[in-house]
């Protein structure tokens, strides 16, 4: 399996075969926005498509990430992620290799306990701070 970016001309394209993966991911993202937003923001560049496919070109997998700039460095941060993107080594490599091309020196992402801890596990996330939260 292999990572491959989808460009911003090609959103449309894809986006039912990626649709189901982004929706699953996002039913645990506290409801900051829903898929069809989140293809808004591919479409206009603010995001970027990332899909996982085997050697005949089956999509097994989509992320979306938001680059970031901080003053110190730059954040490749996980916005959303469905289906098998990175549960093998050489598909989280692919992961790494795209940020660090894209001048990204940190990759980072909001997980559930559940994912949090697989991530720490297998790729040696840390956490760096809780995100939590009270309806106003």
């Amino acid at each position: 399996m292999r990572l491959q970016n989808v460009a911003q001309g090609h959103i449309q394209v894809m986006w039912p075969e990626v649709k189901e993966y982004i929706e699953s991911a996002l039913k645990f993202s506290g409801g900051e926005y829903t898929a069809e937003q989140l293809k808004v923001f591919l479409i206009r560049g603010e995001q970027t498509l990332l899909v996982i496919v085997d050697d005949k070109n089956k999509i097994h997998g989509c992320t979306t990430v938001q680059l970031i700039d901080y003053p110190n460095f730059r954040v490749a941060f996980i916005t959303s992620i469905g289906g098998r993107l990175i549960s093998t080594p050489d598909s989280f490599q692919d992961l790494v290799n795209w940020a660090k091309f894209n001048g990204a020196t940190k990759i980072q992402g909001a997980a559930r306990a559940s994912i949090e801890r697989l991530w720490r596990k297998l790729y040696k996330f840390e956490r760096r701070y809780a995100i939590v939260e009270k309806d106003i």
